[in-house]
């Protein structure tokens, strides 16, 4: 219901702006842009769910020779303890918790890419259990919200565009973008919890999220202890190795199975075709919605009232030339990419602004993306409270990427 307002929103809100500088500052090509965005954003959403296709008939198939094979009940075994309580409606020792944990893995290693079929396949298995077809189950926002919150432990592309555009140390973003989406998590986590009544305080959860504190800690520790630019080759190479090496061991172990590795792969990649097309819809209608919304000039008007309300509080707004990345994040990664690119092309890489906005592109997700093409390929309408949860996260990831960002770079 949040979703269906405000998708109406966009286009309502775009539409007064537009008719207003027609009005007033005679601006008679307005309604032109406005129009031909609708047509870029509807060839934009088929392109890239046309995108996903290669990708998803891939990684579903490697999903199925995995899960043939065992790997992904092996996967599923180590961390039932902790996501049987994360999601008590899945059953123990389902085979979704596999396909959730390496979807979280993908995130974590920013290997975008890999992480969206995994993160459909983990979708379409958790809407095989959920009694109401239409209707989002807790597990799913659960899964959901932990997604757009965007947990990531390597930001690869971020500094690879750090280093295209000069920036003397493309990876001293490297910690604040780890910190800042790991409140995003944490919140996110939090809010769905408090709806779901989940007890964080259960001593099985604490267990496993103080290890993954330990792992980040150490993470942070040893990143901070070796030359800069070695940072961005040594996570370049280890996400890789690492993917590759999962590649490997779910066709190693199905091999071991005697399981018929072609046939396995080619059943699971059938399912790639049919799931892009599934979301074509949803994703046209989110992009055309963002499309008119930006192009009308709604978002620079958001982005300069929150500069003047800041200002008049006194406090510092040397942050608010990056803003636009946080806003367009949660409605366009792509769009988002755009102006991070944007703004350390206009003040340098290495600018506080620059570095801002490299902190904000890492600090959460494409949360009506992820919405609109997590919940369109099983057919949901009824998202709940997801969005909701989702944007809390956004929001916490912002508020503590500009504390951390002062505290680093400022």
């Amino acid at each position: 219901m949040v979703l269906n307002y405000l998708w109406a929103t966009f286009f309502l809100v775009a539409f007064a702006i537009a008719l207003f500088q027609l009005i007033f500052f005679n601006d008679t090509e307005i309604f032109q842009k406005l129009v031909a965005s609708t047509f870029d954003n509807a060839k934009l959403g088929f392109e890239i769910s046309l995108g996903l296709t290669g990708v998803m008939t891939l990684w579903l198939g490697l999903m199925k020779v995995g899960e043939k094979g065992g790997v992904v009940a092996i996967l599923a075994r180590l961390v039932g303890p902790f996501f049987h309580r994360l999601f008590p409606e899945i059953p123990n020792n389902h085979p979704v918790y596999g396909s959730i944990l390496m979807n979280f893995s993908a995130n974590m290693l920013g290997l975008d890419n890999a992480a969206t079929p995994l993160g459909l396949k983990a979708m379409k298995e958790m809407q095989e259990l959920n009694p109401e077809k239409e209707r989002a189950s807790n597990a799913q926002i659960m899964f959901l919200v932990l997604n757009t919150s965007g947990l990531t432990i390597i930001p690869i592309s971020i500094m690879v565009f750090r280093a295209q555009l000069g920036a003397a140390d493309p990876s001293d973003v490297f910690i604040p973008i780890l910190l800042a989406t790991f409140f995003a998590t944490l919140v996110g986590l939090i809010a769905v919890a408090i709806y779901q009544r989940i007890n964080l305080f259960d001593k099985v959860i604490m267990a496993y999220l103080g290890t993954l504190l330990v792992l980040i800690g150490a993470l942070i520790y040893y990143f901070s202890t070796i030359p800069q630019e070695q940072v961005s080759v040594i996570s370049t190479v280890a996400s890789n190795v690492i993917l590759f090496s999962i590649i490997i061991s779910f066709i190693g172990l199905a091999l071991f199975r005697k399981v018929n590795v072609y046939e396995a792969f080619i059943e699971g990649a059938k399912e790639g075709f049919t799931v892009a097309i599934t979301i074509i819809p949803y994703l046209v209608a989110i992009l055309v919605a963002i499309g008119v919304f930006r192009t009308s000039g709604a978002l620079d008007m958001l982005v300069d009232g929150i500069a003047y309300l800041i200002g008049l509080t006194g406090v510092n707004t040397d942050f608010v030339p990056a803003l636009p990345v946080a806003f367009m994040k949660p409605l366009s990664g792509s769009g988002a990419r755009g102006l991070m690119v944007e703004a350390m092309t206009n003040y340098g890489a290495d600018s506080f602004v620059g570095r801002m906005a490299s902190v904000f592109q890492g600090s959460t997700e494409t949360t009506f993306y992820i919405l609109a093409v997590y919940f369109g390929s099983v057919g949901i309408r009824k998202s709940r409270y997801a969005l909701t949860c989702g944007l809390l996260a956004d929001l916490a990831g912002v508020i503590a990427a500009i504390f951390i960002a002062y505290l680093f770079f400022h």
